[in-house]
């Protein structure tokens, strides 16, 4: 077989932009044969890449490469989605503008797929349920924005809003409000109860998902793992069989050390936080539960506590993150396996 013959027959680079983006077709040998603008819209994307030979297109990630990424499949073409991060690093090039992030794109595709760092795009569906997630999530974010500024402007009065819940704090703070405050806090208050009720809806919303998701509703059985965070693993990961090991599942959510290692040198570093960052977040959020003062004993809480045993700085940040690791080799089993979930296997195991 000549050398020419392993690489595809034309390898296009597409350099996603907001309203155009740009082409660069390489052949087997190597050599650019075409170079074109496109409109960064599903007819346009129709018009050049339809009714063609088959052919492998290289995008970056981006907030468009994910419909993209779907219409180029339909149409026949092998598509390939570069991890920016871990092609570039921290660093661009500091040569580059879209005709050549396009060249770049289509010889790195031409070469060595695993150059690109591929990743593996959602599908329509699971990204439309996961768009529910982050709105709901921007309702709650705000809500506590505007409850800590209620709370501070009081405050600075020297009066104080009693302590409550989110749901119940715009009633409370109603009747608590000094005079002199309230035509300039009342509209928030306001705001802070159309938004829980809002919430309220979207949390029915949520529950109806979850009987569309009947693996959520098996993940829920851990402590602190709620149909917020189940739903959204569920999302997240779509396909289980895509992990070959449950611990990869830690890396994917970026909840494992950075690595720079060299010679002697082995720093401790900060996690990735790669991935899913809103999952992440829920993930974390149950692991503190887990080691809270409402967290049961149970494997995962007695591991936690002997990391945060070790001392130093941040010891029980680091016990958080190291427990929310854990629970995703739980999650990914207890989907996989379709076993029950025994909080305390690894004691019982390791007394046998």
């Amino acid at each position: 077989m000549s050398s020419q013959q392993r690489f595809p027959n034309v390898t296009i680079g597409l350099d996603l932009g907001d309203k155009v983006s740009r082409t660069c077709e390489i052949d087997a040998a190597g050599k650019i044969v075409k170079r074109a603008g496109v409109a960064t819209a599903p007819g346009a994307i129709e018009r050049y890449f339809g009714g063609r030979p088959r052919c492998r297109v290289v995008v970056e990630v981006s907030t468009h490469s994910p419909w993209v990424s779907r219409q180029l499949k339909a149409l026949g073409h092998e598509v390939v989605v570069s991890n920016t991060s871990e092609v570039y690093g921290k660093n661009r090039r500091k040569r580059r503008n879209d005709r050549i992030d396009a060249e770049f794109l289509a010889r790195q595709g031409r070469a060595d797929l695993e150059l690109l760092y591929p990743i593996q795009h959602r599908s329509a569906e699971a990204q439309q349920d996961l768009a529910y997630l982050r709105a709901r999530d921007q309702l709650v974010r705000v809500r506590t924005k505007l409850i800590t500024h209620v709370r501070g402007a009081v405050k600075s009065l020297g009066a104080r809003i009693s302590k409550c819940s989110a749901e119940a704090f715009a009633k409370r703070a109603a009747v608590q409000l000094p005079d002199c405050l309230r035509g300039a806090l009342l509209p928030l208050l306001e705001v802070i109860a159309d938004l829980t009720q809002r919430i309220r809806a979207m949390d029915g919303q949520v529950e109806r998902m979850i009987d569309e998701h009947p693996e959520a509703r098996r993940l829920q059985q851990p402590a602190g793992v709620g149909p917020l965070t189940a739903l959204a693993f569920v999302l997240a990961v779509e396909d289980p069989k895509r992990f070959e090991h449950s611990r990869q599942v830690g890396a994917y959510f970026g909840l494992v050390p950075k690595l720079d290692e060299s010679s002697d040198s082995s720093p401790q570093l900060r996690i990735t936080k790669a991935g899913d960052e809103l999952v992440r977040r829920y993930l974390v959020s149950a692991a503190r539960y887990i080691l809270g003062p409402h967290g049961p004993d149970c494997d995962l809480r007695r591991y936690g506590e002997a990391i945060a045993a070790r001392g130093g700085k941040n010891a029980s940040k680091r016990a958080a993150i190291a427990v929310a690791r854990k629970l995703t080799v739980r999650l990914h089993h207890l989907w996989v396996t379709g076993a029950s979930y025994d909080p305390d296997w690894t004691q019982r195991h390791r007394a046998a």
